[in-house]
């Protein structure tokens, strides 16, 4: 995740931005060889299925706007660098603490319906427990919060999780800047927390627009929610299906 946010923070507030002068501009504020910012600009152009330019057009500028996630992009449902996943189907959470953005129970429905989007579609199990040790810790944080990926504050990067593994592993943050809550007034922590919880379960990022493991936030019904097929495919080539539990 050290690449986090590699292509907005290219960017900086009043900085010109039209494609003939940006790149050099930026290369000259940054220190970056303008060869490593080009491709950055391509990577992220052809990962959002934009005109692949190098150049930080109108409709680039707008992509590199949007609340996301603050996990780096991949191509179409994909798993982390050596497929990580979960050696064991019964995992416990552990909510830290809560936003004062919304009630307790709000937080505790919303985290709650966002593990059984994917205990739907696999032989997982989620169980919170309130104290003591968990597989998985969720917290809600500001700025710097001992993990050296740091929260920007308001916009772009809502929350980031870790695949599962050693240390932070599974571990799912939420930025405490942002206005939390249980419809699509502000951000909805239950779409937002399903997405970081497919981090936590080894699934990266995929490119298919409407895919719940797309990078950019989205608001959408959350009654009745069902996991997208892109999603359930990338989840079940880590865990198997539902019926299959008996073998795990």
């Amino acid at each position: 995740c050290s690449q986090c946010y590699s292509y907005q923070s290219l960017l900086e507030p009043g900085l010109k931005s039209n494609a003939s002068n940006a790149p050099l501009l930026l290369q000259n504020e940054h220190k970056v060889p303008l060869k490593i910012i080009t491709d950055k600009i391509q990577e992220m152009q052809e990962f959002f299925r934009l005109k692949v330019t190098g150049e930080l057009d109108s409709n680039t500028l707008e992509v590199m706007k949007q609340p996301r996630c603050g996990i780096p992009d991949v191509g179409r449902f994909s798993t982390f660098p050596g497929s990580p996943r979960w050696r064991k189907t019964d995992l416990k959470y552990r909510i830290l603490n809560y936003t004062p953005d919304m009630e307790p129970a709000d937080v505790d429905e919303a985290i709650e319906k966002a593990w059984n989007v994917w205990s739907s579609v696999t032989p997982l199990k989620f169980t919170r427990v309130c104290e003591g040790n968990a597989d998985i810790k969720i917290s809600f944080a500001v700025g710097s919060h001992g993990d050296y990926y740091p929260f920007d504050g308001v916009g772009k990067t809502l929350a980031h999780a870790f695949p599962p593994g050693n240390y932070f592993g599974g571990d799912a943050h939420f930025d405490e800047d942002e206005y939390w809550t249980k419809d699509l007034k502000g951000h909805n922590l239950f779409l937002v927390a399903a997405h970081e919880f497919g981090h936590s379960l080894g699934l990266d990022h995929s490119n298919v627009l409407g895919s719940l493991m797309y990078p950019i936030y989205r608001q959408t019904e959350t009654r009745n929610y069902r996991l997208p097929q892109d999603d359930v495919e990338g989840i079940q080539t880590l865990y198997g299906k539902e019926e299959a539990s008996r073998f795990f």
